[in-house]
């Protein structure tokens, strides 16, 4: 019988893989150093898309980004989609949030099937099947479903909007400064450090794992830090700025290819974003990645109070503990900003997962090589809580047989990622029509291909260029490769699991079954 009862499922938002000392990164993170410690740090762990909504879409339903269907952030998850939640509820379960999820609620899909929003049913459709603790996607004004706004005017923030006027505000020599222009990312917030997003949300992670009390529970602790506005508050601010900031910072990736015209004309258009042009300098990303790196530095921090309270409690031993970020941030390399494009920046993320069963003794500490994606985190977390996953639907894998060290049939040799930019000014400037802006990545051990809609693929050789500084995708020689693995594209395009309303065995008790209905054809 397993040891987990409960499951803290973690996710960062834009935070680098590079950025994490278990992962040999920049900024020590001891907290997740010891969870890393005590579970698996997985090596080659990539999302199914470099945008926030489409990327999280994956991880909560288990699906790619292809079949759910929600291919940008703006872009409403269907309610004949059924997620983590909606899984575990069929069981008397369920998974509160506390932090983001960035669900689009489908609201013409529950009108047309006559679901009222404001009802039970409506209210956890409109929340991709979330009991929301707590609801706070960040960038924006802190709405309704989160009290964040009020919690800080009870501690003294006067304003209508204290998150703007404070959690994302600073002073600069008696002058109240914006966040949002990254010239003021040397400054601290205005807010207190305990008054922070990450550590408003760590107390309400707290408080409602306080109240469980002995019942089993899920938790979706999802953290809306590093990401942008890039302003940290003290002593975050300025941990990781001065002294030798060439060695805190950098290096810069950098290929010859960058801006010239051998630059695939997708890239190249990204370029002309309002991020890129900044972060296209490196003057700028210098003075940013020390705000960055604190705020990843503050996550880390606040975990260890999450970490602590589950082991004074007895819970780290009955606990599935998963921790991830739905993508990563340029932040300068290759001369650009945000995320979206298949780069390892981007779509190579952190996850580390610890198994409190004692089955996965064996593997404490290891970090697996083997290719794992965001689809995975659905069937691991039923498979843990010893719940029926739908295979028909799903199209990830369960990580438990890694993590305790048993035999994995067939595990996979590749990874795919989507992308789909027609909400993006790179479609204007290549004019493109919204339907034709879609790129579709492969990655083995030694390749990486990404087909775009009409423009030539890119192409890299990992086994000797492991950084992506020449793409081949228009290079003689490599055309038998290229071919190779735009087929493995179609095998995996083909693979996908569009057939949702039966399961496969459903169909196979129903084959060659019409005689016993009375139905018989063709018969002489």
């Amino acid at each position: 019988m397993s040891a987990i009862r409960n499951v803290l499922f973690v996710m960062c938002d834009q935070l680098r893989r590079d950025h994490l000392s278990c992962y040999g990164g920049r900024v020590p993170t001891p907290n997740l150093d010891a969870l890393a410690a005590r579970g698996v740090c997985f090596d080659e762990a990539y999302v199914q898309s470099g945008v926030c909504g489409p990327s999280r879409m994956s991880f909560y339903t288990g699906r790619y980004m292809s079949s759910h269907g929600a291919t940008w952030n703006r872009v409403p998850l269907s309610v004949a989609e059924p997620t983590l939640g909606d899984y575990l509820r069929t069981g008397g379960g369920g998974v509160a949030l506390a932090g983001k999820s960035h669900v689009m609620p489908d609201d013409e899909g529950c009108a047309r099937f006559g679901i009222a929003p404001d009802s039970d049913r409506g209210v956890l459709l409109r929340a991709g099947g979330f009991a929301e603790i707590d609801r706070y996607d960040g960038h924006t004004p802190p709405g309704p479903v989160s009290g964040y706004a009020n919690w800080l005017r009870a501690r003294g923030y006067a304003s209508a909007d204290p998150w703007s006027d404070f959690v994302i505000a600073a002073d600069d020599h008696g002058q109240v400064v914006s966040g949002w222009q990254m010239r003021n990312a040397h400054l601290p917030a205005r807010v207190q450090e305990a008054h922070s997003e990450t550590a408003y949300m760590t107390d309400v992670a707290l408080a409602w794992i306080a109240a469980q009390g002995e019942n089993p529970w899920v938790l979706h602790l999802s953290y809306v830090k590093p990401h942008w506005p890039y302003l940290a508050p003290a002593p975050y601010h300025a941990l990781f700025r001065g002294g030798d900031m060439g060695k805190i910072v950098g290096p810069f990736v950098r290929s010859t290819q960058d801006g010239t015209a051998d630059e695939h004309p997708v890239l190249h258009a990204y370029r002309t974003h309002d991020e890129c042009l900044s972060f296209g300098r490196e003057d700028v990303a210098r003075h940013v990645r020390p705000a960055y790196m604190g705020l990843v530095a503050q996550v880390d921090a606040h975990l260890g109070r999450v970490f602590k309270a589950l082991e004074t409690s007895g819970r780290r031993g009955d606990t599935l503990i998963v921790f991830t970020s739905d993508h990563g941030e340029f932040l300068g390399d290759r001369g650009l900003g945000e995320k979206e494009l298949f780069y390892d920046e981007i779509v190579r993320v952190p996850l580390i997962v610890a198994d409190p069963d004692t089955r996965a003794d064996a593997t404490r500490g290891r970090h697996d090589q083997r290719f794992v994606e965001a689809i995975d985190v659905v069937p691991t977390v039923l498979d843990a809580l010893g719940r029926n996953r739908t295979a028909h639907r799903s199209e990830g894998r369960s990580l438990l047989p890694l993590l305790r060290g048993e035999p994995a049939q067939a595990w996979r040799d590749c990874v795919f990622s989507e992308l789909d930019y027609s909400y993006r000014r790179a479609r204007v400037v290549l004019g493109r029509r919204a339907d034709a802006c879609r790129g579709f990545m492969v990655r083995t051990v030694e390749w990486k291909y990404v087909d775009w809609q009409g423009f030539r693929p890119q192409l890299f050789d990992l086994a000797r260029d492991p950084l992506e500084l020449n793409d081949l995708g228009a290079a003689a020689g490599f055309e038998r490769i290229r071919s190779e693995l735009r087929e493995r594209l179609f095998e995996w395009s083909t693979g996908l699991s569009r057939r949702t309303t039966v399961s496969d065995a459903q169909v196979e008790a129903r084959t060659d079954a019409h005689r016993r209905h009375g139905i018989h054809i063709g018969i002489w």
